[in-house]
């Protein structure tokens, strides 16, 4: 047989490259993998591998990590991190951990809050789809494609940077993952008006579990259907996706309006629950609870935190922060709300016109005057956490609320994140059926809790557990239902060697889907029956 010149070098090459990992009898299945991937594909893969022996290995794990709460030495650690620049790339990797039998998780942006696309109990390959992150808009078609790995800022950013009067309605934190947001259902500002993100997908390329390319037509309605709120790393590796974009006007109103305990937040709050799902499709409120102090100055701060425990209490309130977006001009918007929700005494001075791209730069927590340029920037503030959801479909009593507000006046300032966000409008139009996202007609909000697990961590833990306990009589029932996209591993969590059961699943399966999930497991059974994409939460093959 003749060796080619090329091939010598080859050969020569993944030789060099095997000299600098680990001693076989270290870590066996962590050098025949990078052998397998370098062989099949010596020079494009070699410039994307990184083992725990390269140089910027933990700089490269520790990007996209956007829970600190896995991101310490004890947290498990990929054997190797791929991060491809083209699609065969992700063919190799796929070929070469069902070949050694290694798990693969799929990392977008990193925002899953229980870091399961990067963090695993048994010896996994990290895929890290940071690079594979190019848009592109039609603002003719009103339609995007846009790869993977992009983040919901790069998208707002291109779309503006083609039409003022084009949106997409996804989520408002613009360094999360297109791809995770997409799949797992995906809210935002314009889901009254237009519904989900999954809502407003028109086609996916996809690899499947063989390593074959597919889009709409050749992966079928079933797996298309799967994907958009199914939690799409479950059945491959969505390459991109093509969305429908929705009209948007170019000046919208934002609004903001703060009440206190004091101030009758509770009555508000009460009153909101059953006018927010009814108000036109244009308007959105949310509300976010806080706990803050009374006395602002450093120095009364300071006195009342001298005066001991029983008056610290006392220093403490809770504030309703109201927040909306309205799809016009500030009089319409003032005209609808001293009409429909005149509780709330919405003022002039308590609105704001500006741009659509604008609005999407507030809700990011920028500033109406920054360039949109920041949108771009994938690493906003990290902050090591615990969250959970639940759904409401009947309105909570005021005692309910204050006993709620009790829970939330136990913890410091600044520690607790607690958000109510308004259904109604197109989120009722849609079949529950229609996508795996259930959530649909009759859920009048949804509520996001969140503590931060910095300093003490089995404390900040009881706490959220213990207002997840609290919070069960006035919500949805049979099931409890939860938003995937806020996954939550107290809810329950497969066994790590894939075997686990349709049973088992169920527990943790029929709160995120309801009645989609027996579909999702019918889907997976076809598409993925040894089980190859999974994770703590994956959906499951029929044993």
């Amino acid at each position: 047989m003749k060796i080619s010149g090329s091939s010598i070098l080859s050969i020569a090459f993944v030789l060099s490259f095997l000299s600098f990992l680990p001693a076989a009898n270290s870590d066996n299945s962590h050098q025949d993998f990078v052998q397998c991937l370098i062989l099949r594909n010596s020079f494009s893969m070699s410039k994307v591998i990184y083992t725990p022996q390269s140089s910027s290995y933990t700089s490269v794990l520790q990007f996209s990590i956007n829970n600190l709460r896995f991101d310490s030495p004890e947290t498990p650690k990929p054997i190797v991190i791929v991060k491809p620049v083209d699609e065969a790339q992700i063919q190799t990797v796929i070929y070469c951990c069902k070949k050694h039998d290694i798990q693969m998780r799929i990392r977008g942006a990193g925002h899953d809050f229980e870091g399961q696309s990067y963090v695993a109990l048994v010896p996994f390959v990290l895929l890290d789809m940071i690079n594979l992150r190019s848009i592109s808009v039609d603002p003719v078609k009103a339609t995007a494609w846009v790869q993977s790995g992009a983040t919901l800022g790069e998208l707002y950013y291109s779309i503006a940077q083609k039409s003022k009067t084009l949106g997409f309605p996804a989520g408002v934190w613009s360094n999360v993952g297109v791809t995770g947001h997409i799949s797992g259902g995906g809210y935002g500002t314009l889901r009254r008006k237009y519904g989900l993100a999954a809502d407003n997908v028109l086609d996916a390329r996809l690899i499947d579990a063989n390593g074959r390319i597919h889009d709409r037509t050749s992966m079928g309605e079933d797996l298309f259907w799967a994907i958009r709120g199914g939690g799409a790393s479950s059945f491959g590796v969505v390459l991109s996706w093509k969305l429908k974009l929705v009209y948007v006007p170019k000046i919208v109103t934002v609004f903001q309006v703060q009440r206190t305990l004091e101030q009758n937040a509770t009555q508000v709050l009460h009153r909101w629950q059953t006018v927010s799902p009814k108000l036109p499709k244009d308007i959105e409120i949310r509300v976010v609870a806080s706990t803050i102090w009374k006395y602002l100055p450093n120095e009364d701060r300071k006195t009342v935190q001298d005066l001991g425990s029983g008056n610290l209490r006392d220093a403490k309130t809770v504030s309703l922060t109201f927040v909306g977006l309205f799809l016009g001009r500030q009089q319409g918007l003032l005209s609808l709300m001293n009409e429909k929700f005149p509780e709330l005494g919405l003022l002039a001075q308590e609105c704001s016109e500006v741009s659509y791209i604008q609005s999407v730069l507030l809700f990011s927590l920028f500033s109406a005057t920054d360039s949109p340029v920041g949108l771009l920037n994938r690493t906003r503030p990290r902050i090591p956490f615990k969250a959970k959801s639940d759904f409401v479909d009947k309105p909570i009593s005021r005692k309910g609320l204050d006993g709620l507000c009790k829970i939330l006046l136990q913890a410091a300032p600044g520690r607790t994140n607690f958000i109510f966000t308004s259904y109604g409008g197109k989120m009722d139009e849609i079949s529950e059926s229609a996508t795996p996202f259930p959530h649909r007609a009759g859920t009048l909000y949804m509520m996001y809790m969140r503590v931060r697990t910095d300093g003490d961590t089995l404390n900040a833990m009881k706490w959220i557990r213990g207002l997840y306990k609290y919070l069960t009589p006035y919500v949805t029932k049979s099931p409890r239902t939860a938003y995937l996209n806020y996954n939550d591993h107290d809810l329950g969590v497969n066994n790590n060697q894939g075997t686990t059961s349709y049973k088992q699943a169920s527990i943790w399966g029929r709160k995120y889907f309801k009645n989609n999930f027996d579909r999702l497991v019918i889907v997976k059974s076809i598409v993925d029956p040894d089980n190859f994409f999974r994770h703590e939460q994956s959906i499951p093959p029929f044993s």
